[in-house]
């Protein structure tokens, strides 16, 4: 993937970075795999507002990923690389031999041709999906499962990659993105490759416009609000100071929000970087 910085012929295009779609093949997803996508505005159903900052955007379809690669043994051939709205990352049509069709997420690497496979058979080759018990030590990997079955959960965003550092009898050790290395059971399952499109990165919107195309409004800052709407907000002309915190007075730098008592935390060896 590469990025496209635009002549500044306008205001907005003048900080302008956007993604290249030169690896997609198709402009059009796949009937059977998509289906309509209601937009709430940040309302529940009773209409009151909820979440902040959110309202229009482009009419979006939501694409069926398979997550959970259960066809075990079934080859399947990488027809197309699409793009998908929903995410970060591009997606890549596979063509199983038996007839079925289904989305994944694309590694980086994976071209249309290919043929990718899942299960403890398959060779831990860019776009296969493995058991971690059977991928060797040292490898790349994303689209990990937390427990066995549900699905991939983590390193799926653009870009994103893990790696397998060792195995200790039914736990593999994997290092995430964040920096934090913990136990997974090597019954879980992680796909090889690192995510594609890993210039997502570098891309800018350059004008407000854009981001209401994605569905984000307009964010002020607590600082320019009055006393009664934020902790931050009130005093004598420009006034900015007092601790960075949220609406509702939480601390927003340094304070430790995970749960100390979190039965997960005997998984983790290190804890992400701060």
């Amino acid at each position: 993937m590469a990025v496209r910085k635009l002549k500044p012929t306008t205001p907005g295009q003048r900080h302008k970075v956007i993604g290249a779609f030169d690896k997609i093949t198709a402009s059009a997803p796949e009937k059977s795999l998509i289906v309509g996508k209601r937009k709430t505005g940040g309302r529940n159903n009773e209409g009151h507002l909820t979440m902040r900052y959110i309202g229009g955007g482009h009419k979006q379809r939501y694409r069926f990923i398979d997550f959970k690669r259960e066809k075990d043994g079934v080859p399947a051939v990488v027809k197309t690389i699409e793009y998908d709205p929903n995410r970060s990352a591009r997606i890549a049509l596979l063509f199983y031999v038996d007839g079925e069709k289904r989305y994944i997420i694309a590694p980086n690497g994976l071209e249309v041709g290919m043929t990718v496979m899942s299960g403890s058979n398959a060779a831990p080759e860019i776009g296969n999906c493995l058991p971690l018990k059977d991928i060797p030590v040292g490898t790349v990997i994303h689209n990990i499962e937390l427990r066995p079955g549900q699905g991939a959960f983590m390193v799926r965003s653009a870009g994103t990659f893990a790696q397998l550092t060792s195995k200790e009898g039914n736990y593999a050790i994997i290092k995430l993105p964040s920096g934090e290395t913990r136990k997974v059971l090597a019954t879980c399952k992680a796909t090889i490759g690192s995510v594609g499109n890993s210039d997502h990165a570098l891309e800018q919107s350059g004008k407000a416009g854009r981001s209401r195309w994605l569905g984000r409004r307009p964010r002020n800052r607590g600082v320019v609000m009055n006393p009664v709407d934020h902790p931050m907000g009130g005093g004598e002309g420009r006034a900015s100071g007092g601790h960075p915190r949220s609406r509702k007075g939480l601390y927003a730098k340094g304070l430790k929000t995970r749960a100390p008592k979190k039965q997960s935390s005997k998984y983790i060896i290190e804890r992400r970087k701060k």
